[in-house]
């Protein structure tokens, strides 16, 4: 069995409730509706294994934070299957989904934990990793707290190792370009959704129609409203955070005219 560590959900009553659940298809489908909002996923994902690969090797420990369905460690697991992942999360619903998924992997081990509070690492099974791996989540924090996350993972990852940011990241100092490409964007957005796409409030409003997902979604959304807004720095103001918070070097090693990943070297 996998080791689905939970510090506030019983993992084995949360199974017993969803057997029979197909969660591959949850995990797939939450990916397609991520991709809706974001074409080049795929490409970011790649970037940072990539780097992963030629910084620390293939066989990693890993940190997925903020992991939701544990879209980082599926992909993973599948490009380095030596690699081990503890996912710490603390949205149930997501974490459900992660779980079933990943339920039998003694790769992988996830964890509910809140990232503001100031002693989640200490629900983690280790002390440090190789590599610290987030995308899509850290949106979510206004600049204060997100500078405290970032000189907590500058202990938790080891001398040597890596963390690296997925995430919304525009330069304010070109705001032409940036309605530019946000128009662009928005009009395919518009189009595919016409098309059948599902955007994340009728994903949502899918996940609280399943039985098995049902009480998770409603804890959900009690926990974080319908959602939270952070303040989505640029690119600089991370690499520069990342700096003073321990690393050696930091600096975007993939960029789109609205996202970047970010890579901190310890």
């Amino acid at each position: 069995m996998a080791n689905l560590t939970d510090t506030g959900t019983n993992a084995n009553t949360a199974g017993a409730t969803a057997a029979g659940t197909d969660w591959r298809s949850w995990q797939e489908s939450w990916d397609r509706q991520q991709e809706w909002y974001m074409p080049d996923r795929e490409e970011r994902f790649r970037i940072m294994f990539d780097m992963v690969e030629a910084v620390v090797g293939p066989e990693p420990s890993v940190l997925d934070l903020a992991c939701g369905t544990g879209s980082i460690t599926d992909r993973l697991l599948r490009r380095f299957p030596k690699a081990t992942s503890t996912g710490v999360d603390l949205d149930p619903a997501l974490l459900a989904i992660a779980r079933g998924t990943f339920t039998g992997d003694d790769r992988v081990t996830l964890v509910t934990a809140d990232l503001k509070d100031p002693s989640w690492a200490e629900a983690l099974p280790r002390t440090s990793y190789d590599a610290v791996l987030t995308a899509t989540a850290l949106h979510w924090f206004r600049s204060g707290p997100l500078t405290t996350l970032y000189g907590q993972l500058g202990r938790l990852v080891r001398d040597g190792g890596v963390f690296m940011n997925a995430d919304h990241m525009t330069d304010p100092s070109t705001p032409r370009i940036n309605a530019a490409e946000r128009a662009r964007r928005h009009a395919a957005m518009d189009r595919a959704k016409a098309a059948g796409v599902l955007d994340w409030a009728a994903w949502w409003d899918l996940a609280g129609k399943d039985p098995a997902l049902a009480g998770p979604t409603a804890e959900r959304f009690a926990i974080y409203g319908e959602h939270a807004e952070g303040d989505t720095p640029s690119a600089d103001w991370h690499a520069r955070t990342l700096r003073a918070s321990g690393f050696a070097e930091a600096r975007t090693v993939w960029s789109s005219p609205s996202d970047a990943v970010v890579l901190a070297l310890k």
